[in-house]
């Protein structure tokens, strides 16, 4: 039966965000960024179970026991007969915008399961934790990226989560442009085809691999190229306004290329770190072209993935 450490009656994970698909590598490539949620699970001397939510967007995240954290937590507990302490509280301080296509449901999953982990007696092992945290999310893209960190190539077989992992090169930053409104992956999703051309599938896949290639060997003006897509990005452009303009401002502003973050609703650039400034200012503007407004983030590729930074 497992049953939760003497030792350690608190625990802190730290989670970066991800964008997810890269253009081409729908439901395929993820990118972690540095851009952090940290996640508390502690046990208290209270009876009850309590969810705190504090930081960016916490309105629109609930602050309940069906949150997706403390599910993620319970489940890890209640594994092999073990039971919930009385008196679990879990925080999360929430770095990451909501329902913007970053990765934010996968980090909360990724803490509520990490954090309990630490907890239990008898860890999950990081492949274990991994494939549950795809299930939980139901795709492996931003959950691979944030766990492992880098550039994360994932495929999902019978459960399994396999995956690789690429340093992405030092001078590559991602400009994000984050619109004002949120966008569901659900309704995201509403708008694909069930179907697609063959023609298209194979454009896709050629994109995906030089766009894979083009990172691992520091090829970065490749992206230009390898960062087209035609299975996903252009159903979903219509839910975005000023998707087009947006992309054409910050390609001009000198980014190799543009896409989805995610399933939206923002936007990634991907440029030269010196660059970044410029390109984040031609997006912003873009949008408000569209009576749009945003805001912007220039970050790097987080490298670390997920962490345990406290256990005590």
């Amino acid at each position: 039966m497992r049953t939760t450490k003497k030792t350690a009656k608190r625990v802190i994970a730290r989670i970066p965000a991800s964008t997810t698909n890269l253009g081409p590598g729908f439901d395929v490539l993820g990118l972690a960024l540095r851009l952090y949620s940290t996640v508390t699970l502690e046990v208290t001397e209270t009876s009850g179970n309590e969810v705190v939510v504090t930081g960016v967007d916490a309105d629109k995240i609930p602050s309940t026991t069906e949150h997706v954290a403390f599910q993620a937590a319970e489940l890890v507990l209640k594994r092999d007969g073990g039971k919930v302490p009385p008196g679990l509280k879990l925080s999360i301080d929430n770095g990451i915008p909501a329902i913007r296509g970053l990765g934010g449901s996968g980090t909360a999953i990724l803490g509520g399961l990490m954090t309990a982990n630490e907890l239990c007696d008898s860890p999950l092992s990081k492949e274990e934790l991994l494939n549950l945290a795809a299930k939980l999310e139901g795709h492996p893209d931003n959950v691979a990226a944030s766990y492992l960190g880098g550039l994360v190539v994932c495929a999902q077989e019978k459960g399994h989560v396999h995956t690789v992992q690429l340093r992405c090169p030092d001078e590559l930053s991602v400009v994000l442009a984050i619109p004002n409104f949120t966008l569901s992956t659900q309704q995201a999703r509403s708008v694909l085809p069930q179907q697609v051309e063959l023609a298209d599938a194979i454009y896709n896949t050629s994109r995906s691999s030089l766009l894979v290639a083009a990172i691992a060997t520091g090829k970065l003006s490749l992206i230009a190229v390898a960062m087209k897509d035609r299975l996903h990005q252009p159903y979903r452009a219509a839910l975005i306004p000023g998707f087009d303009d947006v992309g054409e401002a910050a390609v001009n502003a000198g980014a190799f290329s543009v896409a989805l973050s995610g399933a939206g609703p923002t936007l990634a650039a991907y440029c030269y770190r010196h660059l970044a400034k410029q390109i984040a200012e031609a997006m912003q503007a873009a949008f408000h072209v569209h009576q749009i407004q945003s805001e912007t983030r220039m970050l790097e590729p987080d490298i670390r993935g997920a962490q345990i930074v406290s256990s005590e």
